[in-house]
C-alpha cells in the first residue's frame, strides 16, 4: 500500500481519537491534550502532503502551527492554574458558572 495513503489514514485515525478525548473527558488537562493530539494530526496531514508534492508549503504551515499550539498552551496553562485556584479540580464542569 502507499505511505502517504497510510499516513493520512494515521492522521484520520489520530484525529479522530483526539476527538473523542474532546468529547468523552471532563478533565481540562486531558482535554488540552486531546486537542494536542488532533493538532499533531493536522500537521502530520500536512507533512504528508508537503512529501508527496515535493513543496516546502507543509512544511511552513507545520512552523506556524507548532507557533499557534506553543502561544495555546501558555494561555491553557494560566487557565489550569485559574481553574484549580478558583475551585481547587480540573473539572470543565466546575466552570459552569462563566457562561454569560
Amino acid at each position: 500500500m502507499n505511505t502517504h495513503a497510510l499516513l493520512v489514514g494515521l492522521a484520520a485515525v489520530l484525529f479522530c481519537m483526539g476527538l473523542a478525548g474532546v468529547m468523552i473527558r471532563r478533565n481540562v488537562l486531558a482535554v488540552i491534550m486531546s486537542l494536542e493530539i488532533m493538532l499533531n494530526a493536522v500537521v502530520l496531514s500536512f507533512v504528508t502532503a508537503a512529501t508527496q508534492s515535493q513543496t516546502i508549503e507543509g512544511a511552513a504551515m507545520t512552523l506556524f502551527i507548532y507557533v499557534a499550539a506553543t502561544c495555546e498552551i501558555a494561555l491553557a496553562m494560566a487557565l489550569v492554574v485559574l481553574l484549580v485556584r478558583r475551585h481547587g479540580s480540573l473539572d470543565v464542569a466546575a466552570e459552569q458558572e462563566l457562561k454569560g
